[in-house]
């Protein structure tokens, strides 16, 4: 099959343009080389909607997160999208750091940001208790807010699936296919794919993806691994957003509440040579932890239940985002440097970018039926009891709970597997359902969920993997140990 239009990467940026290009009648592949959806920087990062006080006025970066910001409310109401509109602080910690704030008000105002202005150390201490009492103020902007990032790639890729965009996980991309100047396709380990278009959409290896196609070679991503710590929200929990005063290396640590309740804290940012290192580090751990206190003095870290990282695909020397047409070879759409804001502008990226195509000679015939909505899935633990009794008089599997910590069951797991965009991994199911994420960190349901697996995958439970690939939880029986002996 011939496609109109490939996009490679099924991250945040990649999902939202195939999202808002499945309103359109064309044949759309999303690729990827990982077994799911938004496995990347997508999934592990600091989960806020920035309110766009941070980006340099005048930038592509503080265009897209301001238009971005509008978006979400009522993408979210459209697509079944977790916010939590929280507001954030900018944290003024003595009176040193006051004169910064004045600064970043000025940088708000000049990028359009409603609402924003200074309150006082007094009133953030009455709205947030567990702030530093040696506050001095803080830069306030209500429009900043939460978002489950996972759910929220999800809930794109979900609705373009159902638009009729295909998508193909394991599939890595290798090289363009090029005649007289042309894109004519891709080859990958799965074997060539004719389009006429090309999104390159990759993160952190979007430059290799340009430099393929000759396109930019000067510019390049440097990686920077960010660390972060879960905190049990049976323990302590906040109800805001709070960043520190920024430095040169960007916007530091932070320390936020969760659409699921929980404390998370991060990142650092440490500048790395392997593109896919997410290993969390004791020295990371300690800064994240150390900085975060200066914030929220009384952050323990006996009731830290997960740490993770993530990569951020930082440009260079553009340090803005890069979304172009290139002029040679026709046919390359590239969607590069997205860092922070990325997540919150990606809805505007994805407009940013159908524009650009139609505006470089794409035909755009709005697709009869377009469905811009996306039905989310009942989730147990917010049901009512009345509600969870209906559920399961209909489907005995929501009486059978999986995970203790996070009440999830079987009903929900085995919607995971049988949706439009399955899971076929732990980690899949873990991100579409907050399964394993509790205290016991998946202790309890890991038999049961790769038992369901095997049996909806059709394959033998050897062969369920954690995270795809390689990734294997079981070799071989018990009792074929006993035999060998």
């Amino acid at each position: 099959m011939k496609y109109d239009i490939v996009i490679v990467g099924a991250g945040i940026a990649g999902c939202m343009t195939a999202r808002f290009l499945s309103r359109y009648d064309l044949d759309i592949l999303l690729i990827d080389s990982a077994d799911d959806v938004g496995t990347g920087a997508s999934a592990a990062n600091s989960a806020i909607l920035h309110s766009g006080h941070d980006p340099e006025p005048g930038t592509l970066k503080a265009r897209l997160n301001s238009e971005g910001s509008r978006m979400w409310s009522g993408l979210a109401d459209e697509l079944g999208i977790p916010v939590k509109h929280t507001g954030s602080y900018v944290v003024a910690v003595g009176n040193d750091e006051l004169p910064a704030l004045d600064i970043l008000l000025k940088r708000a105002e000049a990028n359009g940001i409603p609402g924003a202005r200074i309150v006082s150390g007094a009133e953030l201490r009455e709205k947030e208790p567990l702030v530093n009492p040696d506050v001095s103020g803080a830069l306030w902007t209500p429009t900043a807010g939460v978002v489950d990032p996972f759910a929220a790639v999800l809930a794109a890729a979900e609705n373009a699936a159902t638009n009729g965009v295909q998508f193909r996980p394991e599939t890595a991309f290798l090289d363009f296919i090029i005649e007289n100047d042309s894109i004519r396709g891709i080859r990958t380990d799965r074997g060539d794919i004719e389009c006429r278009w090309v999104i390159n959409a990759a993160g952190v290896y979007s430059a290799e993806i340009m430099h393929l196609a000759g396109v930019r070679p000067d510019y390049h991503i440097v990686p920077r691994r960010g660390e972060y710590l879960i905190f049990d929200r049976q323990k302590i929990t906040l109800d805001n957003v709070l960043f520190p005063v920024p430095t040169d290396k960007g916007k530091g640590t932070i320390v936020s509440t969760t659409v699921h309740g929980n404390i998370m804290i991060g990142p650092n940012a440490v500048k790395i040579d392997d593109s896919d290192d997410v290993s969390t580090t004791a020295a990371g751990m300690d800064e994240v932890i150390t900085s975060a206190r200066r914030l929220v003095p009384s952050l323990d870290i006996r009731y830290v239940i997960a740490e993770f990282a993530g990569i951020r695909a930082s440009g260079y020397p553009d340090r803005d985002f890069i979304i172009e047409a290139s002029v040679k070879p026709r046919g390359l759409l590239n969607i590069a440097g997205i860092d922070s804001p990325g997540f919150v502008s990606a809805p505007a990226i994805a407009v940013y970018a159908v524009d650009m195509l139609r505006r470089n000679g794409l035909e755009l015939r709005e697709k009869e039926g377009w469905n811009p909505v996306r039905n989310s899935r009942p989730v147990f633990r917010d049901m009512t009891h009345a509600e969870r009794a209906e559920y399961t008089k209909n489907d005995p599997a929501f009486g059978r709970i999986i995970c203790r910590c996070e009440e999830v069951t079987e009903a929900e797991v085995l919607a995971a597997i049988r949706s439009i965009v399955p899971a076929r991994s732990y980690d899949a199911i873990k991100r579409r359902t907050w399964l394993g994420t509790g205290r016991c960190q998946g202790g309890f349901d890991y038999p049961r969920v790769i038992e369901l697996l095997a049996e909806e995958l059709g394959i033998p439970v050897t062969e369920v993997t954690k995270s795809g690939g390689k990734s294997r939880f079981v070799f071989r029986a018990t009792k074929d140990v006993n035999d060998e002996r």
